[in-house]
């Protein structure tokens, strides 16, 4: 597939910003938010120095940055194509978590315990109905790349015992059926695009002001009782939120729990959602490629 020709935002010479990140930056965001898809192939040397109006060396530290960074491959008499992307899909509507999910796919799926403490309820954790919730911060891979954080508060005394070791590699909701007999049967989930903080992009290995995927959300279990509240943040570039759309005669809730009203979750309300989530990105990654991110 070729590049459509069309011509590139004009580089600012003032900023400070060395133009060869200037046009990687603009190329990167391109093939972030798919308007380079993979396969496609890139303009040539010669044309990229006519649509940025710089030097082939210019152009070559670019395209350099962008193979070293495994968005495009190079090759001696074939130019530059956008390199193949391994996507790992979460599908939102599920109750089943991030690990297994992945599992599923045939993805080798690790999980750090970054921390593991008792501390005192407040109003983000106050469905849970108790005066102290169990904190867990986790980072999870893919195939050995970070592509979530997440932030877990479980009641206390019910899962007071639940150890760092127990977690290691290893499924929360797993943990909690084997360990506990709780299964999760339900929940409600929101998403949506944030920046990330300095900490968290550095455990995700994003660069500064990149945008995340933020998934929050409560799970109920077999017997309706709050059990979990999460946030997780995924990577933007390895994560993909799927949405099962239901008629709705089937009368099923998107959050995986007991049938909902109409008017909350009907097919037009959740792809509207998942669009308003999709322009957000897209907001997200052409800010940062005016600041060559």
């Amino acid at each position: 597939m070729k590049t459509p020709d069309a011509p590139g935002r004009p580089l600012d010479a003032d900023s400070g910003e060395p133009l060869h990140l200037q046009v990687r930056g603009h190329l990167r965001a391109q093939i972030m938010n798919h308007s380079l898809p993979p396969g496609t192939s890139l303009p040539s040397e010669a044309q990229l120095q006519v649509r940025y109006g710089v030097s082939r060396s210019v152009v070559r530290q670019a395209l350099g940055a962008l193979a070293d960074e495994g968005l495009i491959e190079r090759g001696r008499g074939r130019g530059s194509t956008v390199a193949p992307r391994r996507e790992h899909h979460r599908l939102v509507h599920q109750t089943s978590g991030l690990s297994a999910q992945l599992g599923s796919t045939g993805a080798n799926v690790g999980t750090e315990v970054l921390s593991l403490a008792v501390q005192d309820a407040d109003a983000s954790t106050a469905v849970l109905g108790t005066e102290q919730v169990l904190a867990l911060e986790r980072l999870r891979t893919a195939d050995g790349v970070p592509i979530a954080v997440i932030h877990t508060w479980l009641p206390v005394p019910a899962f007071s015992t639940l150890t760092a070791e127990d977690l290691h590699d290893a499924s929360l909701h797993a943990v909690l059926g084997e360990k506990f007999g709780v299964q999760i049967a339900s929940g409600k989930r929101q998403i949506r695009a944030v920046s990330g903080d300095t900490d968290l992009l550095r455990l995700l290995e994003l660069e500064a002001s990149s945008p995340v995927l933020l998934l929050e959300g409560t799970s109920f279990d077999q017997d309706g009782r709050p059990v979990e509240v999460f946030s997780t943040w995924h990577h933007p570039d390895h994560v993909v939120f799927d949405i099962d759309i239901q008629s709705e005669a089937a009368g099923l809730d998107p959050a995986g729990g007991p049938p909902s009203s109409p008017a909350a979750d009907t097919p037009d309300a959740v792809a509207d959602r998942a669009r308003r989530l999709g322009a957000e990105l897209l907001e997200f990654a052409d800010d940062l490629s005016h600041h060559g991110s």
